[in-house]
């Protein structure tokens, strides 16, 4: 499996295409198809039929996949960087490090 820059959770911002410049929360990441779910960004209309959700039917707003590549993650700052992985002295974990700022992003 591989690992990416991203994970669930983490707060990114968009760095191309329609949606550039918005920030928002990792939802779901699919690592088969290298995409991500963003809260709030890349919203499309859905027709649905009514059901037990949504007992009218009727137009919804929802979140479409966006391409991980397309995003970039933001420290505790604010600023959006570049990580590198690291070897924490204590755990012995890989950490994620901010290329900017050198602080441990959790």
């Amino acid at each position: 499996m591989p690992k990416f820059h991203i994970k669930k959770g983490d707060n990114v911002v968009v760095i191309s295409g329609d949606h550039k410049g918005e920030k928002g929360k990792v939802l779901v990441v699919h690592t088969s198809k290298e995409t991500a779910i963003v809260e709030g960004i890349n919203l499309v209309s859905k027709h649905t039929r009514p059901n037990t959700e949504n007992p009218k039917g009727g137009i919804i707003k929802k979140e479409a996949p966006i391409h991980i590549s397309n995003l970039k993650l933001v420290d505790g700052k604010g600023n959006p960087t570049r990580i590198r992985r690291a070897k924490d002295e204590k755990t012995g974990k890989s950490v994620r490090i901010s290329i900017k700022s050198g602080e441990v992003i959790k």
